[in-house]
């Protein structure tokens, strides 16, 4: 009879579609994606528009990477500083760095290091808000909408689960975004006059494996919030979880599955091999071939590429000189675009071949050219 039952039991979770992160996970919305395609490997209320706290500062960090001035030096103002909650210990007339700023958000998630970032770079609290929103259009954030740098709690201040994963894929290909991110400390040099003082980062998961970010959260509005992302094994996964009280068992839990879901393979395009007629050269063509491409996907299936050749190549052709290039893509989204290179190199024609021997052999060779792109 218990046979029966638990036979029962198995059958319907089958039907259901329940998942173990499904049924384990404490948060309002949650998103997990391959960092490096945008594919969703898990998601449950993924799109439900919910505040994020200080995983806001992801934005604020990272036009504050882009504006490239990290030594630039401010002083820190009154205005700078009409902020509650956490702090990297900013004063009136502290002098600071732009990288001082950084390292203030990412570990600290000092409110006053996002509201001088703000006001530096754009003058005001609200007019660095447009420029946070005009980034998140250009990025394809069409559900979130930011108020404040620091993601204090606010009328309209929203993202979604999954936004929220696309904005620190989109971060994490920033360099110097991207060590701020791991840093489990940094010694830091601000104050009047400057001194040395070390930060330390609220992120419990940067000791663990292969774990590189991203941000911690919390209001009373918005609960605990938390992005996180590991790389392992070439593998990029970045989780999500929004209102979650148990995120830091969450999140352990869901970078896992999140591994589990990425196959890796090689890729080779239906067609690989090429003959390009040589122009001038010892050998009347050269021979092509496309190496297979290593790539991490969810949806293997999905990949398509773009390949670009010439119609002929003129000699001399050097062993591994680029001769053209390959980009492949999921969907609309470019995940690389590669150098193709020649095998073998082609000596040019001696100076003793006649000139009408060479005419011909090029005529020939430019008829028999064909342009190679797409497959």
């Amino acid at each position: 009879m218990r046979k029966w039952i638990g036979c029962w039991i198995a059958l319907l979770l089958c039907l259901g579609g329940f998942t173990a992160s499904g049924a384990e996970n404490s948060a309002a919305a949650a998103c997990v994606i391959n960092g490096e395609t945008g594919e969703v490997i898990f998601a449950e209320n993924a799109d439900a528009q919910l505040p994020m706290a200080s995983t806001t500062k992801i934005m604020t960090a990272l036009l504050l990477c882009e504006a490239h001035d990290f030594d630039r030096q401010i002083t820190v103002t009154e205005e700078m500083l009409k902020v509650e909650g956490s702090s990297m210990g900013l004063l009136p007339g502290d002098r600071v760095t732009y990288r001082d700023l950084l390292y203030g958000m990412m570990l600290a998630s000092g409110n006053d290091a996002a509201n001088a970032a703000a006001i530096s770079l754009a003058g005001s609290v609200s007019a660095f808000a447009d420029r946070m929103n005009e980034k998140a259009a250009a990025l394809g954030l069409t559900r979130t909408h930011f108020v404040t740098p620091s993601g204090l709690d606010a009328d309209g201040h929203v993202t979604t689960a999954k936004e929220l994963a696309m904005l620190a894929s989109a971060a994490l290909s920033n360099e110097e975004f991207a060590k701020a991110a791991a840093a489990e400390s940094a010694v830091l040099c601000y104050g009047n006059p400057p001194y040395r003082r070390t930060l330390k980062n609220h992120n419990r998961l940067l000791s663990e494996e292969g774990v590189i970010g991203v941000k911690t959260g919390f209001t009373k509005k918005a609960g605990r919030c938390l992005v996180s992302a590991a790389r392992r094994d070439g593998k990029l996964v970045i989780a999500v979880t929004l209102h979650d009280p148990n995120d830091w068992e969450d999140h352990r839990r869901l970078l896992e599955e999140g591994f589990a879901g990425i196959t890796t393979t090689e890729y080779s395009p239906a067609m690989a091999t090429y003959m390009l007629p040589v122009i001038g050269g010892g050998e009347d063509a050269l021979e092509v071939r496309i190496e297979p491409y290593r790539v991490n996907t969810v949806q293997t299936e999905a990949i398509s590429t773009r390949i670009d050749l010439p119609k002929f190549l003129y000699a001399p052709v050097q062993k591994g000189e680029e001769i053209g290039r390959i980009s492949y893509f999921l969907g609309e989204k470019t995940l690389a675009t590669v150098p193709i290179v020649a095998g073998a190199g082609v000596a040019q024609l001696p100076q003793k071949a006649s000139i009408w021997k060479q005419l011909k052999n090029n005529i020939r060779l430019i008829l028999r050219g064909v342009l190679y792109e797409g497959t």
